[in-house]
């Protein structure tokens, strides 16, 4: 048995070290973007390993959208990793970002004020006309945009002159706690969507492309609404995953 589990222990090392050396090779761009990794005994070959070894290694990396395999068609490189978010933890795109292993970044950001309209109004608990700031935002991973963001808050939070001071990568979370107010939880609609001009322009993609539309609700100690978000991420830049309990009994 120590001796079946120690020969797994070693191909599991092998395959680690397979998937960082093809990362290695598709982040530095040797492996091109797109491009065709050569056949799996060829590959296997090269890189001193067998070919289940190979496999795991392509299957990990696969799920973590570094590579497409297509049953005979081969193993291409994608244009950009997954970025994994998990919907059960409340925390920001930058910080998905960064857990990828990408260099978070904003192209673009633009502060407006105004009356909320009535959804705002409703969402935050102000009346329609009550002045909001709005930020919006282009966030990219190295370099690319993958979200268009839109941040609503009431002026009695922050005011507008606070988000245009503040620095384009800068966390709204972080600005409300400071002024007292910090989120302690928040409630997501999560929705498919298709880029219409606006969106697509902005986010670098041809007219209709997949995206997944996120509107967040977050919410203060006492249960006060703080912030309503609207995201509109590349579905293929982003990978969810959502906690799921019971269907057990409560004791």
């Amino acid at each position: 048995m120590s001796d079946a589990k120690g020969w797994l222990s070693v191909k599991k090392r092998l395959s680690f070290r397979v998937r960082d050396d093809l990362v290695s090779r598709i982040a530095t761009g040797r492996i091109p973007p797109g491009s065709k990794l050569p056949p799996e005994p060829e590959l296997a070959e090269e890189l001193g390993v067998s070919r289940p070894t190979l496999r795991e290694a392509l299957r990990s990396l696969e799920e973590d959208g570094f590579v497409t395999r297509t049953s005979g068609a081969g193993t291409y490189a994608t244009h950009r990793p997954r970025l994994r978010n998990n919907l059960d933890v409340n925390f920001g795109v930058t910080e998905a970002i960064r857990a990828a292993g990408m260099e978070p970044g904003t192209s673009r950001s633009a502060v407006h004020t105004g009356g909320a309209g009535g959804e705002e109004a409703e969402a935050l608990d102000l009346q329609p006309g009550d002045p909001v700031v709005r930020l919006e935002r282009v966030r990219t991973a190295d370099d690319d945009p993958v979200v268009l963001s839109l941040d609503v808050v009431s002026v009695s939070l922050i005011a507008a002159g606070e988000l245009s001071a503040m620095p384009l990568d800068g966390s709204l979370y972080e600005l409300l706690e400071r002024h007292g107010s910090p989120v302690a939880h928040g409630v997501v609609r999560v929705e498919p969507a298709r880029a219409d001009r606006s969106l697509a322009k902005r986010l670098g993609v041809r007219g209709g492309a997949a995206l997944l539309y996120l509107r967040q609700v977050d919410f203060g100690r006492g249960g006060e609404p703080l912030l309503l978000s609207h995201e509109h991420h590349l579905a293929d830049a982003f990978e969810f995953t959502v906690v799921r309990r019971g269907p057990g009994r409560r004791s």
